[in-house]
């Protein structure tokens, strides 16, 4: 079996890929990702990736000093040294990647332009070997 790689389990996958703009408010984005039930967006201008805004971006940044989520933009408090990985990078780059940064999101990336995003689940999914159903006793 060959390696698997990014391009494989993207294909496989039926995503709509949600960003937000580095100008709107952390109120919107929260919003977006409370009503998507996901837990971080990647920030766009146009299709260029300039950073990822997370749940815990907020907390980290914003709730220690009580601003409010209406009071800052996401640009303010968003991650702008975002590691991303290419639709060549393998499955298990990925999962190495996630393990030692400790996030859970991954955007991929062609040059600068974002093209999908990878969640922690999509990749265990991919790592999860084959399932082998036994008959009951």
């Amino acid at each position: 079996m060959s390696t698997r790689v990014v391009r494989d389990l993207l294909e496989g996958k039926v995503q709509q890929l949600l960003t937000i703009l580095p100008e709107a408010t952390v109120q919107e984005a929260l919003e977006i990702m409370a009503s998507r039930r996901i837990s971080s967006l990647p920030v766009t201008i146009g299709a260029d990736l300039v950073g990822i805004f997370s749940e815990r971006d907020y907390i980290r940044r914003a709730v220690p000093k009580r601003i409010a989520p209406w009071d800052v933009r996401v640009k303010d408090i968003m991650t702008k040294e975002v590691v991303c990985v290419t639709m060549d990078n393998t499955i298990r780059e990925c999962m190495e990647l996630m393990s030692s940064h400790r996030f859970r999101h991954l955007p991929v990336v062609d040059a600068k332009l974002l093209v999908g995003m990878l969640s922690i689940s999509d990749i265990l999914k991919a790592l999860r070997p084959a399932r082998i159903d036994f008959p009951p006793l």
